[in-house]
């Protein structure tokens, strides 16, 4: 149904937040399991180690081929498992599953270059769709066979969180006109001629659904394009861009929110339209803000709850969606009655088996077994879910490694199902084994030996030198404005008096000049301060010899025998 608009997350004011390296980190049990391409390092460590010393340690890494990074998905911890690690794994159906993820395999087992922007699994569903489309699978015994045969399951989660978080959406099936009347009074709106997104043409088949759009004035002033509130009053109306004619803006708003929707027109034909751009406002949740206005209690939000109170207080609702400025423009799409909506990936969904998930970080196509407890069956409901489902979809308010809306179909029985879920639910990811973290970490190179602790005390890290020094600095500063300036040692040299001016007493200078790091990493031993600069007070005109003459030194002379 082309990218999603928004979320129902979002409408029911759930919002889930948004560093990411290679973390094998979650549950204490998984912890083991995360660490196994360390283990391959271990077991080579003696060998390259003892390489090192014989100076070839250079050429051992470069036996070993190109080094190939582990996996990186940003924001996110994952740990591999075994399958029977995995939750629920055992009583899913798995055939569904590889019918949607065989239809997912035409465009990409048809990719020939890589993936124009970088995305943590690449081309690496190409190996595993050709599988697919190559094989005879009529069974759940074969599908689940070509799941384990293929993929490793890895778990995954959001940096700091065990579970994900999963909403729902459907189509819609909304009555409406292709010409306005007293009834049908609310236009749908194709993208207009003046929307303008920075690295896309007009030519385009639809925008993206993130980011900023413009509109033209004149022929180069580029201006942030109209709100919800100013497109409501007819900021684009008369340039013949309605598609159809709906009977309420809660229709309309509930229609921008899923992505798509089937129009029932008066002769009963059916006319569908799929999601095409975006006026650049990000999408605020109606939900959030009648929770926060302690309008609907956050437990009992959903989206029968907000279409009841639309529907109750029509002005109150206007201002409600003119919090929302976000605005979603329709095409139409030559769908029958029968077939199901078409993702962003721009293959047909499969109700209760596609999902759509964050673009910027997943790949169309990929596998995911998600595990919870959703109210499927009614409001208090804790059905078990365990299904593998695949990404076919996205959405603007589809934020995180481990988020997903699942589609749940079309109709008004699909809406309450999709307008309850705002639950977590845990990930399962299924990556294809050519990207086997297990394998990839063996190319891993070992890093330098640790140096000796004589070494390591003369030759301390620059950073911590540094540090060191600064603090030094401070110290002496702080010391030094302290103390009040002393009058000059009677043991100055001859030189000292000399030079030393005969003006009024100045006051002492305190030390400001940079203190060397100390070689080794004991503590830092403060510099004495700097002799003022002052002369003797007034009353001690007559200077006092010292009681004891000084000794002069005595350089004795060292002959070098031959």
């Amino acid at each position: 149904m082309g990218p999603k608009a928004d979320s129902n997350n979002n409408s029911s004011g759930a919002d889930v937040p948004r560093l990411g390296a290679w973390l094998a980190a979650g549950a204490a049990g998984l912890l083991a399991t995360a660490v196994l391409p360390i283990a391959d390092a271990n077991a080579r460590d003696s060998h390259a180690r003892a390489a090192h010393h014989d100076g070839v340690h250079h050429h051992e890494i470069h036996r070993r081929g190109p080094v190939v990074w582990p996996l990186q998905i940003p924001e996110s911890q994952y740990a591999p498992l075994t399958w029977s690690a995995v939750a629920g794994w055992a009583d899913d159906d798995p055939l569904p599953a590889f019918k949607t993820f065989r239809a997912s395999c035409k465009p990409i087992a048809a990719q020939k270059a890589p993936l124009a922007d970088s995305k943590a699994l690449g081309t690496s569903l190409r190996e595993p769709c050709i599988a697919a489309r190559s094989e005879d699978i009529s069974d759940s015994f074969k599908a689940r066979e070509f799941f384990e045969k293929n993929f490793i399951p890895l778990q995954i989660s959001r940096v700091g969180e065990e579970a994900g978080f999963v909403t729902g959406y459907y189509e819609p099936i909304v009555d409406g006109s292709r010409i306005q009347t007293d009834v049908y009074t609310v236009p749908v709106y194709r993208r207009p001629s003046n929307l303008f997104v920075r690295g896309y043409s007009q030519a385009n088949a639809s925008m993206p659904n993130k980011g900023q759009v413009f509109r033209k004035i004149g022929r180069r002033k580029l201006v942030p394009y109209y709100d919800r509130g100013e497109i409501e009053d007819g900021k684009i109306a008369g340039r013949g861009l309605e598609v159809v004619w709906l009977k309420s803006q809660t229709d309309l708003l509930f229609i921008q929110i899923q992505g798509s929707a089937r129009i029932r027109l008066e002769d009963g034909s059916i006319v569908r339209i799929n999601y095409d751009a975006h006026n650049g406002y990000p999408y605020t949740p109606v939900g959030r803000v009648l929770i926060e206005r302690n309008i609907i209690p956050k437990d009992q939000m959903s989206m029968q709850k907000i279409r009841e109170y639309m529907e109750q207080s029509p002005e109150a609702a206007k201002e409600l969606r003119r919090q929302n400025r976000s605005y979603v423009f329709f095409r139409e799409v030559s769908l029958s009655a029968t077939d199901e909506a078409v993702g962003a990936q721009g293959v047909p969904l499969t109700a209760g088996r596609s999902i759509a998930v964050d673009k910027s970080l997943h790949v169309y196509g990929t596998p995911f077994f998600i595990e919870g407890n959703l109210p499927i069956e009614s409001d208090v409901s804790n059905t078990p879910f365990r299904r593998l489902m695949v990404a076919q979809d996205t959405g603007s308010a589809i934020i995180g490694p481990a988020r997903a809306d699942i589609y749940f179909g079309a109709g008004a029985d699909a809406g309450r199902v999709a307008g309850r879920l705002k639950n977590p639910a845990r990930f399962v990811m299924l990556l294809p084994k050519s990207l086997d973290p297990t394998e990839r970490g063996k190319t891993m190179p070992l890093p330098e030996d640790r140096p000796s602790a004589i070494i390591a005390k003369l030759f301390p890290p620059k950073e911590a030198a540094r540090e060191v020094t600064k603090e030094a600095t401070k110290e002496n500063t702080k010391d030094a404005a302290k103390e009040p300036p002393k009058d000059a040692p009677i043991n100055q040299s001859r030189d000292q008096q000399k030079d030393q001016p005969a003006a009024a007493p100045m006051p002492a200078a305190p030390s400001t000049a940079p203190v060397a790091a100390a070689p080794t990493q004991a503590p830092v031993v403060p510099l004495p301060e700097a002799r003022p600069k002052a002369a003797p007070d007034a009353v001690s005109a007559v200077r006092v010899k010292p009681e004891t003459p000084r000794r002069s030194r005595h350089h004795r002379r060292v002959r070098y025998r031959r």
